[in-house]
């Protein structure tokens, strides 16, 4: 059965066609209104006083005045160069993950360079560069190595905790099953104020682990029960037979899941695997209730203290949103861009 043409969708009835065209004149009266404010009335240069007298306009030229602030935090002004190139380098590891020709032995050892050369540049004390304390650290960078960093960490994790809920094991079932229950119970908010403030008093005095390493941790650990919880979804989606016949060709237990199941699994869930990884970069944001001023934090160290500039908060929302958006919206054509990759391999 053809399906039914848009014209007839829209104007095959005269109730229809109405509902329409005011539907269509309503959009078209909103999306004049956002051009007029954001673009033709709109003041880019970074003038308060023209943001003022431009009551109709946005003003764009707190972005331009505190684009700094907003993507590094509090970092040293004369250090941020540093942030901007441990961002870079992270960034291009993690898009040579993203790419299956990449996948390869030297991958590893990449990783490890790349998040030691990022730990040097943002930490500092080597090489000449003055130490920065991961207090000041901030801004687009501190979202970006959260996210990268904690799915890295959460990933291997989840993998065991999906594998061990499918285990013969009754101990390994039960343990699994009961981690995942009991982290998902609770919101993400509750664990970052749990590794902020619970953990350092079960801490040895004067031994007490860095705040964001804390942070991390507990990012790591909520993620992975989501991902184990997908990545289970996929594994019982593998046909038994396939199982059966690989035990009966020879293949030992660990060789057909490393071979067979997980190959399988991991092709079927791209999706729901990308869905977790938009979540966790915006979750990022979370980090402010525990004085990490990621993305969003910045926004209201730069913004905050400066009356000259605070009235204009919403303008700097919305920077941040568009930074969210195109790198949420990457992620999306990245994910379909390998479903069909993945599915030319399998064919």
């Amino acid at each position: 059965m053809s399906a039914t043409p848009w014209r007839t969708e829209l104007f095959g009835s005269p109730l229809r066609a109405l509902v329409s065209l005011a539907l269509a004149a309503l959009l078209g009266w909103a999306l004049w209104h956002a051009l007029d404010w954001a673009l033709l009335r709109a003041v880019f240069q970074p003038d308060a006083q023209a943001c003022r007298a431009s009551a109709h306009g946005a003003c764009w030229g707190v972005v331009a005045e505190k684009w700094r602030p907003l993507l590094f935090g509090r970092y040293p002004y004369a250090e941020q160069w540093r942030p901007a190139l441990a961002v870079t380098l992270l960034s291009a590891a993690t898009l040579a993950s993203a790419w299956p020709s990449c996948w390869r032995w030297w991958l590893a050892p990449l990783w490890a360079a790349a998040l030691a050369a990022c730990i040097a540049l943002m930490r500092g004390g080597v090489a000449g560069l003055s130490v920065v304390p991961t207090s000041q650290w901030g801004g687009l960078p501190l979202t970006i190595a959260l996210a990268v960093v904690g799915l890295a960490l959460a990933f291997p994790l989840a993998l065991v905790l999906a594998l061990a809920r499918r285990s013969t094991w009754p101990a390994a079932r039960a343990l699994a099953a009961g981690y995942v229950e009991l982290v998902r119970g609770v919101p993400l908010i509750t664990v970052l104020f749990m590794a902020s403030y619970l953990v350092p008093l079960l801490w040895p005095t004067g031994h007490r682990p860095d705040v964001l390493l804390r942070v991390l941790a507990g990012l790591a650990l909520f993620v992975a029960a989501y991902l184990a919880e997908i990545i289970r979804g996929g594994l019982q989606a593998v046909p038994r037979g396939q199982v059966e016949a690989a035990t009966a060709l020879g293949f030992g237990r660990w060789a057909v899941q490393r071979d067979i199941v997980l190959p399988q699994a991991l092709r079927m869930v791209v999706p729901a695997l990308t869905n977790s990884v938009v979540g966790t970069l915006k979750d990022t944001s979370l980090v402010t209730v525990v004085g990490l001023f990621e993305l969003t934090g910045a926004l209201g160290l730069a913004l905050g203290g400066d009356p000259v500039w605070r009235p204009f908060y919403l303008e700097g929302y919305l920077f941040i949103a568009l930074i969210y958006w195109c790198l949420c919206f990457g992620l999306s054509r990245y994910s379909r861009w390998l479903e069909r990759r993945l599915r030319a391999d399998a064919g």
